[in-house]
């Protein structure tokens, strides 16, 4: 099969053709019983121009790369005409949110616009972000602004071309219409540029697809849209099996195959979780809404990637209690793994997803250890005391606030022909220093999270209602007393944080840790007694630059480019494009450049929310 033009893109649309279909024909906002998708239509915009496309991305779907350059590629794209043999349809899905059972979500600001069956024979769904609303669009306007659509585009292809499972981005156009947003949630709203990205994956269904007949949750006093209609989950559990799982139709008894599909998706999580870990990114919102059912990374939206490493880093303003900190990440993803075993307990015994989920850490701490030893040049064996090893560099890094891209990237300056006090060792030393925070970043990042004035609002309200402080925080008088001295002990340490006891202390804490590393590799020489040591340290950093990314997609490059194209300078779109493209390349395309420096004090200032 050749590749297609725009008018010949082969589309099978299962989804709609396999699943309950919404019967009302009318696109305004509602709750949407006995579907799991609604037909739609995308909401034009004006003037709509081509800010970037991922040619391997719409080389996925089989789209000759000619049609780019032709003038009605743009309006497709736009959501301004509909491909030929697409259907678009908005999905219903529902959503436990920070930990809440929120009832039906569904795509707000998505559109589902079909299957397309690529030259390679492989099935292949296309959607649309932000083309405007859909039946679960709830009070928003079905809208995504350049500023979001950006950050998606980039962190989508950034994400696959370092290796982690994740959907794709084909194209990213912008307009002249505009929607209104308050970024900040502080009162200051501004125009922006409506913006709609194509989205590329296998299937979008979700943990939250799952959860639709979900009944009336005893906390939240919210139910799915089908509250206890199986049957539909039933239906979309054979439909996802027989498109997605086709290995688990070998097994002919219905426990044995849902076993078989359920395991899979735990299985895939954990790998997924592991690869987060591995390259510090933070997804921002991990609620069962935004898990994908074939454990691929969805749903860019408040992401960032641990710069200055702090376990408890959260790139998202939203997440006040930290539920989705980067180290909470793999506990979170367990959590949302049991919301989809109890949505699939109708079909499926509490023994048989119970042992599911036991694989999930075994599973897990398999995949992130052996990345984690490929990431220090730990080839060939292991050892007991590397776990401690990987968690005595975290807890190095945060402690002197070190850059988590750069310090894993050039752990290679040790080598393995030097021995200890080394010119290559004195090197890594130095060169940590420079990637490590200033001090006043580092007393910022110290200091405790609550305000001192909410501490003093929960202490007054505990002298007179110490009932109620329980009842609204789960906490007694004694954690707002602790939080108070935290921060008067705070007040007298950062007096006494110059830059030059710093930098005393990060030298020691480095110094000690790397005095571990090197007897670590010092006991690998010896398992290799007798090799060409030169041969052996070449091949030790050559898994290391395959392993570490050079370049990743940083907040402040995306702000950067971000603001360029809000004045209509899309530049450095395509340059940053370009970048995440190569993540662990030495060439000379980006040899001089500022982008795998460690990042501006400012750029820790860079709020995202949900909107972002």
């Amino acid at each position: 099969m050749s590749s297609s033009t725009l008018e010949t893109l082969q589309f099978d649309n299962s989804c709609l053709s396999k699943l309950p279909l919404d019967p009302n024909p009318q696109n305004y906002v509602r709750t949407v019983p006995g579907a799991c998708f609604s037909r739609v239509t995308p909401t034009p915009v004006k003037n709509p121009r081509l800010v970037a496309t991922s040619r391997e991305a719409l080389q996925w779907i089989g789209l000759d790369e000619a049609q780019v350059n032709r003038p009605e590629f743009v309006e497709y794209f736009a959501g301004n005409k509909v491909l030929p043999g697409s259907e678009p349809a908005a999905h219903c899905y529902c959503g436990h949110q920070f930990g809440n059972f929120a009832g039906q979500l569904g795509d707000g600001r998505a559109m589902y616009l079909g299957e397309v069956i690529n030259p390679q024979g492989q099935r292949v769904e296309i959607q649309f972000k932000g083309a405007g609303k859909t039946p679960y669009s709830r009070e928003a306007d079905g809208r995504a602004v350049l500023r979001s659509s950006i950050r998606e585009f980039l962190c989508s292809e950034a994400m696959f071309h370092l290796g982690v499972p994740t959907t794709r981005a084909g194209t990213l156009v912008t307009s002249d219409s505009y929607a209104v947003r308050d970024i900040n949630y502080d009162g200051h709203p501004k125009d922006e540029r409506c913006t709609v990205v194509l989205r590329i994956a296998p299937s979008f269904i979700r943990f939250g697809s799952f959860q639709i007949a979900k009944p009336m949750d005893p906390y939240t006093g919210r139910a799915g849209p089908s509250p206890g209609r199986t049957e539909l989950v039933q239906t979309l559990l054979d439909y996802v099996i027989q498109y997605h799982f086709p290995e688990s139709l070998q097994h002919t008894e219905p426990a044995d195959k849902y076993a078989s599909f359920f395991g899979e998706v735990v299985r895939r999580t954990a790998l997924l979780a592991a690869e987060w870990q591995c390259c510090g990114f933070t997804h921002g919102v991990l609620n069962t809404d935004n898990m994908s059912i074939l454990g691929l990374t969805i749903d860019y939206g408040p992401f960032g990637f641990v710069e200055s490493y702090e376990g408890e880093f959260t790139p998202n303003t939203s997440d006040n209690q930290g539920r989705y900190a980067f180290e909470k990440q793999p506990k979170i993803c367990l959590w949302n793994l049991e919301r989809l075993a109890e949505a699939l307990a109708f079909a499926l015994p509490q023994d048989r997803r119970q042992a599911e989920l036991a694989r999930y850490w075994p599973i897990f701490e398999g995949a992130y250890y052996t990345k984690m030893r490929a990431k220090l040049g730990l080839i060939d064996n292991s050892e007991p005391g590397d776990v401690e090893l990987f968690k005595s560099l975290l807890a190095t890094m945060e402690n002197t606030g070190a850059d988590f891209t750069n310090t894993f990237r050039n752990l290679k300056l040790m080598t393995l022909t030097e021995g200890p006090h080394g010119r290559g060792d004195q090197a890594l030393v130095e060169y940590l220093l420079t990637q490590t925070s200033s001090a006043e970043v580092q007393m910022s990042k110290m200091c405790p999270k609550v305000p001192v004035r909410q501490l003093q609002m929960l202490l007054s309200l505990a002298d007179q209602q110490p009932e109620m402080l329980v009842a609204l925080t789960g906490k007694d008088v004694s954690f707002v007393r602790e939080e108070l001295a935290k921060h008067e002990r705070w007040k007298e340490e950062s007096k006494q944080y110059t830059p030059e006891r710093k930098r005393q202390t990060d030298t020691e804490a480095w110094n000690a840790w790397l005095a571990q590393y090197r007897a670590r590799l010092d006991r690998l020489v010896a398992q290799h007694a007798g090799a060409d040591l030169a041969e052996l340290d070449q091949r030790r950093r050559a898994l290391m630059d395959a392993t570490n990314p050079k370049f990743i997609l940083r907040n402040h490059m995306a702000q950067t480019a971000i603001e360029k194209a809000e004045k209509g300078d899309f530049s450095e779109v395509h340059r940053l494009l370009d970048l995440v493209r190569q993540p662990f390349s030495e060439g000379e395309a980006f040899a001089d450049s500022h982008y795998d420096a460690k990042p501006p004090d400012w750029a820790s200032g860079i709020c995202l929310s949900c909107s972002s």
